[in-house]
């Protein structure tokens, strides 16, 4: 594992520059090599130093931050910083590492750190996605209570699940089913590398996914919406099953 990730950074406004130098100041294994206020400055510099990890805004002039990401060869490993969440599939589509929503707070930021660093040491990552396969639980049914039955549904013909006050409405394949209970019980019994909870009225099936777009998901002819909550870890979870 390196002792150390050197990092950049690159933020127009000064109050998101000085937080991020101080998270960075707090972190033994990262080591700050510079500041600037646009990829125009850093990127001569750059190419000499070569950085392990980027702080990059996404709103900044002349060059935007997404724009930026595809011309970097070598391409560090990148955090984006950014108070705007609808980047969130772009960034995921750039293979950003990290898309931390300002403002952030220290734990936030030494979590995503951390969790690269660590990575760094763990190397190849192809064994993390492989033990999860190995490890993958073969759930094909789970069994609901409904009105005075308990009902058996199977797994793969779920769809998605929609929160109604004190029940859910679990949609499937051939029908829809009200039963009385909360996502979190739910979530205990469905198996958790297939499905996602992408708002809080709202959890779906990951394999029934047909689209993605402005954080909407589409599946059958419904939309549903990804809310702030769970964008970040939605992102995540579809970027680790690649």
């Amino acid at each position: 594992m390196k002792d150390k990730l050197t990092c950049y950074i690159i933020e127009d406004e000064y109050l998101a520059q000085e937080i991020l130098e101080e998270y960075i100041r707090k972190v033994a294994f990262l080591e700050l090599k510079g500041t600037f206020v646009n990829p125009l400055e850093a990127a001569a510099q750059m190419a000499d130093d070569k950085p392990d990890l980027l702080f990059l805004d996404i709103n900044m002039p002349d060059l935007d931050g997404l724009s930026f990401i595809p011309m970097l060869n070598p391409k560090p490993l990148i955090i984006l910083t950014t108070a705007y969440d609808q980047y969130a599939l772009k960034a995921y589509d750039l293979e950003v590492k990290d898309y931390l929503l300002k403002p952030f707070t220290f734990e936030r930021f030494y979590k995503g750190v951390l969790r690269l660093y660590q990575e760094q040491g763990t190397r190849p990552g192809p064994e993390k996605k492989q033990g999860k396969t190995e490890t993958k639980p073969e759930q094909e049914y789970i069994f609901l209570k409904v009105g005075h039955r308990i009902q058996k549904v199977a797994t793969h013909d779920i769809l998605f699940v929609e929160g109604m006050k004190d029940y859910l409405r679990i949609h499937t394949t051939t029908e829809k089913i009200m039963t009385l209970l909360n996502f979190a019980k739910l979530e205990e019994l469905l198996p958790a590398q297939d499905f996602a909870r992408v708002h809080r009225s709202f959890l779906v099936a990951i394999d029934k996914i047909d689209h993605i777009e402005k954080n909407r998901i589409q599946i059958a002819d419904q939309l549903i919406p990804i809310s702030d909550t769970y964008v970040e870890g939605f992102y995540k979870l579809l970027k680790g099953l690649q």
